[in-house]
C-alpha cells in the first residue's frame, strides 16, 4: 500500500482516502435553502484529482499562483488538495472584495488564474483588465448568481473543464517546505500583506491545534467562518482532516441559525472570533438556548464582560486562544486560569513582553508580546515580495505579534489592544467589551461594534468612543434610549460619544469589523451619526 507524506494536505487526504474512504469528511450544510452537501475522504481525493487535472489543462505550471474567490463550497477544499497535487499555489480571497483592493491582491500575488464562484464574477470582471498576468478564469456554478456564466467573456465553467480519468495524477509537491498558499492579512489598517504558508507549517499547525483544542474521536467541529481565513482553514478544517474527523461548515456565518445547525448536525464544538460573540449574544434569549450538543466553544476574543453569562446561557464552556496567521499561539484550557485571560504560552514557544524600546517589562506591566520556538531558533515569516515587512515582523529572531498584553503573577496573559489601536478617552483606556455588552443586551440591535475616532477635543492620543449599531427594527429605533441606557449602566468615560446607525457593519472574512471603513462612513455620512445631546 502506497503511503504519502502527511506533511502536505494532498498527502493527508490521499492516505485517508485509502484508510477511511467512506468516512464523511466535511458536510456543507444547506440551511434549508439547498440540500446538504457531504464529501467523504475518497470523494475529496477524487475531487482534488479532477481539479488538479483542470488546473494543468488550463496551462497552470507548478509554482504558479491562482486565486480562489468564493465562499465556503466543497470545491474550495478540493482546490486546496488540487494545488498540492499539481504543485501550484492557491491564493484565497474573500468573494466580497472588489475594486482596487481586489486588483491589488491579484497583482501582488501575480495570479495567472482565478477560480471564482459565479456570484463573484461581476467584481472580478470589473478589474480583469487591471491584472495583466491573468490568463484564465474558471467559474463555479451556484444558486446565487444574478447573471449566467455565459454572459462573462473569457470565463469557462467547471462543467467545461472537469473530467474524470482512470489514471491518478501523482502528487507533484515533493518539498513540504515549499509554498502551499499565499494567505492575506486582513488589511484593516492598510494594504493586506500576503503570508507564504508552507505545506509543512499548515499540516503541523493543524495537527498541533487538534491536540491543543482537545479534538478526539467523538468531536464534530463546526464553523461558519470563511475558508479564506486561517481560522476556518486550520482550527476547523485542517484539524479535522488531520485527525480523520467529520466537520460541518456553512457557506457563510449565520448567527441566527448557529444553535439550530449544531443541533441538527450534532456538532460538539465551534469557533467564534471576538465580534461574532457579541453578535450571537445580542440575539433575543430563547428557552432552548442551553439545549444543544455543544460541549465547548473555541474562542479567540471572548469579551470578559459576557464570558460567564455566555457560558451560563448556552450551557457551554469556553476554550480561549490567541494566535495569528503568521504563527504563534496562546491557549487557555477549559476551566483553568482567570476569566478574561487569553491563556499561557505553550511549552513549544519562548516569549517576552517588551516596551517600545525592546526592554522586558515587569509582571503586570503592558507591552508587546514576542514569541519564538522553544529551542531558541529564529522565527521566520515570509511576506510575499515584501522583504522589509518580513524582516520587521521577525526582528532579532522573535515574532512580533503587534499586540499589547500584560501578564499576571501566575503567568496568565491578558490581551489589551492592537499596537496603534486602543481607545484612550479622557486619559483612560476604554474596555469596549463592557459598552458592547450593555448595547447588545438592550434588545434594540442586531449587531454592535465599538471603535474610536480622533477626539473632537484635539487632545494628542485621545479618541472619542463610537458605537456602531445595526438596529433590530429600523422603524422606531431610538438612539436617545441607547445613550440613556449606557449612562445608567456604564461609568461616564465609557458612554459613547456617538451612535452610528448602519445597515451592516463592514467586516473581513474572519468577521472582524473594519475600523477604516467605519471611519470613512462616519465622516462621509453624518446623518447616520447621533450624539447624546442631539439624539
Amino acid at each position: 500500500m502506497t503511503s504519502f507524506s502527511p506533511l502536505t494536505l494532498a498527502g493527508l487526504i490521499a492516505n485517508h482516502a485509502v484508510s477511511l474512504p467512506n468516512r464523511p469528511a466535511v458536510t456543507f450544510e444547506g440551511g434549508g435553502a439547498r440540500p446538504d452537501e457531504v464529501r467523504t475522504y475518497a470523494q475529496l481525493w477524487r475531487g482534488g484529482q479532477r481539479l488538479a487535472r483542470a488546473l494543468l489543462d488550463l496551462g497552470t505550471a507548478p509554482g504558479e499562483f491562482f486565486a480562489v474567490l468564493m465562499a465556503n463550497h466543497a470545491e474550495f477544499i478540493e482546490l486546496m488538495i488540487a494545488a498540492g497535487i499539481s504543485g501550484t499555489v492557491f491564493v484565497p480571497i474573500d468573494p466580497r472584495v472588489k475594486g482596487d483592493k481586489l486588483s491589488y491582491m491579484l497583482n501582488a500575488a501575480g495570479c495567472v488564474g482565478v477560480v471564482a464562484a459565479d456570484y463573484a464574477l461581476p467584481h472580478l470582471q470589473g478589474v480583469r483588465l487591471q491584472v495583466p498576468a491573468l490568463r484564465w478564469v474558471l467559474a463555479l456554478p451556484t444558486d446565487e448568481a444574478r447573471l449566467p456564466i455565459a454572459d462573462f467573456a473569457g470565463v469557462r465553467s467547471f462543467d467545461e473543464v472537469l473530467r474524470d480519468a482512470h489514471d491518478e495524477l501523482p502528487i507533484a509537491t515533493a518539498n513540504p517546505d515549499g509554498p502551499m498558499q499565499l494567505i492575506y492579512t486582513s488589511g484593516t489598517t492598510g494594504d493586506p500583506k500576503g503570508i507564504i504558508m508552507t505545506h509543512r507549517r499548515y499540516c503541523e499547525t493543524a495537527a498541533a491545534a487538534q491536540k491543543l483544542f482537545g479534538y478526539g474521536p467523538g468531536t464534530k467541529p463546526y464553523s461558519g467562518l470563511s475558508l479564506t481565513h486561517a481560522n476556518a482553514q486550520l482550527v476547523t478544517v485542517g484539524s479535522s482532516l488531520s485527525a480523520g474527523l467529520h466537520c460541518v461548515l456553512s457557506r457563510r456565518f449565520t448567527k441566527s441559525r448557529l444553535w439550530d445547525i449544531t443541533r441538527q448536525h450534532g456538532c460538539t464544538t465551534f469557533t467564534l472570533l471576538g465580534g461574532m460573540t457579541t453578535a450571537v449574544y445580542a440575539e433575543p434569549p430563547k428557552a432552548d438556548d442551553g439545549d444543544n450538543p455543544v460541549q465547548y466553544v473555541v474562542s479567540a476574543g471572548m469579551p470578559t464582560a459576557i464570558w460567564e453569562d455566555f457560558e451560563r446561557r448556552y450551557k457551554v464552556k469556553v476554550l480561549e486562544f490567541y494566535g495569528a496567521a503568521e504563527g504563534g499561539l496562546v491557549v487557555k484550557p477549559i476551566g483553568q486560569g482567570p476569566v478574561g485571560s487569553i491563556g499561557k504560552v505553550p511549552p513549544s514557544f519562548q516569549y517576552r513582553i517588551v516596551d517600545e524600546a525592546g526592554r522586558e517589562v515587569a509582571k503586570g506591566a503592558s507591552g508587546e508580546l514576542l514569541l519564538r520556538a522553544a529551542d531558541g531558533s529564529p522565527f521566520k515569516v515570509e511576506y510575499y515580495r515584501n522583504v522589509e515587512a518580513s524582516a520587521k515582523k521577525c526582528g532579532d529572531g522573535w515574532l512580533h505579534m503587534g499586540d499589547v498584553v500584560h501578564e499576571d503573577a501566575d503567568g496568565w496573559l491578558f490581551f489589551e489592544y492592537r499596537k496603534g489601536g486602543g481607545i484612550r478617552h479622557n486619559g483612560d483606556f476604554v474596555n469596549t467589551a463592557f459598552v458592547e455588552k450593555v448595547i447588545a443586551e438592550s434588545g434594540q440591535v442586531d449587531d454592535v461594534y465599538v471603535y474610536g475616532v480622533k477626539a473632537a477635543s484635539g487632545a494628542p492620543g485621545e479618541k472619542d468612543v463610537v458605537a456602531a449599531v445595526v438596529p433590530k427594527y429600523r422603524e422606531g429605533f431610538d438612539p436617545k434610549a441607547l445613550f440613556k441606557l449606557c449612562r445608567a449602566k456604564l461609568e461616564a468615560n465609557f458612554v459613547p460619544s456617538y451612535v452610528q446607525v448602519l445597515d451592516q457593519i463592514p467586516k473581513t472574512a474572519s468577521e472582524k469589523p473594519q475600523d477604516r471603513f467605519l471611519i470613512e462612513v462616519f465622516e462621509a455620512e453624518p446623518a447616520r451619526v447621533f450624539t447624546e445631546r442631539a439624539a
